[in-house]
């Protein structure tokens, strides 16, 4: 409980990306004091010192013996280093808070700072950002995925209540998996639509023009998620269980766009038992899919 009567502690930002200077701005606004901000780049010191109030620092290591609690949203690469260099430097203490916000990295990256008498966190939010502004606003709301050592994980979920997030805690062998799949839902969903705007390239559209006419339709998709779930958001012809028109998409593929012909199938294999989950689509019809979309095409004349 001590934990948590010093929850509001004194903090430092390392590293005034958009992540740091928007949790930076966001922890302030919910109370906490930002004593300090440290960043390679004047123009993101500059930034962060002025969205967080905290005092500019070049020195990682000055930064962090200003503060109780470090929170170090440098890139991915750098966290482990970073700490290294502020444990060699003593600004580690029994008792302070090291945090970083990589989804993939474990706290196997804070070692050295936990060796010095700290308690470490990983605290990483579920999304993406474009810039500072577009964080401040996305961040609440969002999951928060905490790994930490046992005596602050109290402290975590409120530091993730205080940046208006849901948390929910991640194992240590865990963070890999939980990580792909956020990029899965963010950076796979980009790559869909790069090769959606591809096909529609093949029919003579312009990239600006594919992706006016795909747009809408993928909204729609997103605001039926949100409102009825996946599975009823289904619709479709594998929905429909219209064995003719896959048949038909494969065809297309292998002749027009090979090279996506792999693609199409494992993506429909997958959509299939989400219209089974549906009820849309019967068990022999599932099955029958599955045959057509795993198997290719049976009559491999396609001229």
């Amino acid at each position: 409980m001590g934990i948590m009567k010093t929850l509001k502690n004194s903090i430092a930002i390392l590293g005034a990306g958009k992540v740091g200077t928007a949790v930076g701005y966001l922890l302030r606004s919910a109370g906490h004091e930002i004593v300090a901000v440290a960043s390679r780049s004047d123009e993101s010191i500059k930034r962060g010192v002025e969205y967080t109030g905290g005092k500019a620092f070049k020195s990682y290591p000055g930064a962090a013996a200003e503060a109780e609690c470090i929170i170090i949203t440098t890139s991915d690469d750098a966290i482990k280093q970073v700490c290294d260099d502020i444990s060699k430097s003593g600004s580690i203490s029994q008792g302070k808070k090291v945090v970083h916000m990589s989804g993939a990295g474990g706290l196997d990256l804070l070692e050295s700072a936990r060796k010095s008498g700290a308690h470490v966190a990983s605290i990483h939010p579920i999304q993406t950002f474009a810039n500072v502004n577009s964080a401040i606003e996305s961040i609440p709301g969002s999951t928060f995925g905490i790994t930490a050592d046992e005596e602050i994980k109290e402290w975590a979920v409120q530091f993730v209540n205080d940046l208006g997030g849901i948390p929910f805690f991640v194992s240590e062998a865990d963070k890999p998996l939980y990580h792909a799949a956020a990029c899965m839902a963010s950076n796979y969903f980009v790559t869909l639509m790069d090769i959606v705007v591809d096909v529609y390239q093949t029919l003579g559209l312009e990239r600006n023009e594919a992706i006016q006419a795909f747009w809408p339709l993928v909204k729609g998709t997103v605001i039926n998620i949100e409102n009825h779930g996946i599975v009823e958001a289904l619709t479709g012809p594998i929905a429909r269980g219209d064995i003719g028109t896959v048949e038909k998409h494969l065809r297309a593929f292998k002749i027009r766009l090979p090279e996506l012909f792999p693609i199409y199938q494992q993506l429909g294999t997958l959509t299939v038992d989400i219209g089974h989950r549906k009820k849309t689509v019967s068990d022999e019809r599932a099955r029958e899919l599955k045959l057509l979309l795993s198997g290719g095409l049976k009559d491999e004349q396609t001229g």
